[in-house]
């Protein structure tokens, strides 16, 4: 049985469905601090920070893997650092905890490109750099991933990770993440025609599809203990833009399309990122390759959007 925290966010939705298909239906749980309205499969309320609980529903589910996919993103993670910090990180540490006491088989945790820095090398940045983030989500997620190397080296727990960029998706709206530009344009350019970016037009950023995404997290997920050699948590790349890139993206389907700019406070997060990725480790060690580009990827948004807001 796999257990999803945080399974009704912007990547636990896909996630849970594409484990659905590969493992069936009544053998992934999701989970998250509220219940859906029409739950598709096994659903549990559940807060992160009640470890009891999540001990229970591991037991009574016979649980072997985890996805934690449960955080506070890096913009909302700024209105409330000490909550962030307290359910980041004790929620990834009663997690791993469990998976130790329990015996559990294998736990993904997804960390970032935010816990880069001012002091990383935003061009191709290598696997193993300085990191300084400059965001509690980044400080949560580089203390994470030193976390998870060390229950890998001292207890042995199967543990995996991937520094995902800004993901990209129609499934689910924007979720308080810096990135999520990249995701509200194409809601916007479909309902109005227009769009007030809060980045600004050469802010470039490493993005991914979210289809590009799943697969690469089920791909990891899935290949032999001895190739991952990464226990920190893998570089993973697929295309870097930026907003005036995808907008002039955008405007090949959409030749009435506007955009301007009103820079905010996620501006200065967005400064501290890199801007491009090296992730040839992961394409050597476990066979990760990209398949959506900025063109693919608008192509799809835009088509997938279209049909749910009944556009033609």
């Amino acid at each position: 049985m796999i257990l999803v925290t945080g399974a009704t966010g912007q990547i636990g939705t896909v996630l849970t469905e594409a484990l659905r298909a590969e493992y069936g239906q009544d053998n992934v749980l999701a989970t998250d601090i509220r219940k859906p309205e029409h739950p598709a499969g096994l659903f549990e309320t559940l807060d992160i920070l009640n470890t009891q609980l999540l001990k229970e529903l591991v037991e009574k589910y016979k649980v072997t893997t985890i996805y934690h996919l449960a955080a506070i993103l890096s913009a909302s993670g700024e209105a409330n650092p000490q909550r962030t910090w307290n359910i980041n990180m004790n929620g990834l540490l009663s997690i791993l905890e469990l998976a130790r006491e329990s015996g559990l088989q294998k736990v993904f945790y997804p960390s970032t490109i935010a816990v880069f820095g001012k002091t990383t090398p935003r061009i191709n940045t290598p696997q193993h750099t300085v990191m300084t983030p400059s965001t509690v989500y980044g400080i949560s997620k580089a203390a994470g991933e030193l976390w998870c190397e060390y229950y890998h080296n001292r207890f042995g727990l199967d543990v995996r990770s991937v520094r995902y960029p800004g993901i990209i998706s129609y499934q689910s709206m924007p979720g308080g993440g810096t990135t999520d530009y990249a995701v509200d344009i194409f809601h916007q350019a479909i309902l109005h025609g227009k769009y007030t970016c809060f980045l600004e037009a050469d802010t470039r950023l490493p993005m991914m599809y979210m289809d590009d995404s799943i697969r690469a997290t089920l791909e990891l997920m899935r290949a032999p203990s001895e190739e991952i050699k990464i226990r920190t948590s893998y570089n993973l790349a697929a295309m870097s833009f930026t907003p005036a890139e995808l907008a002039a993206s955008i405007k090949k389907h959409m030749p009435d399309f506007t955009i301007d700019y009103a820079p905010d406070h996620r501006q200065a997060i967005a400064a501290s990122w890199t801007e491009s990725i090296d992730d040839q480790d992961a394409r050597n060690d476990w066979g990760w390759k990209h398949e959506y580009d900025l063109d693919a990827m608008t192509l799809e948004m835009l088509t997938q959007l279209k049909k749910k807001y009944n556009h033609v």
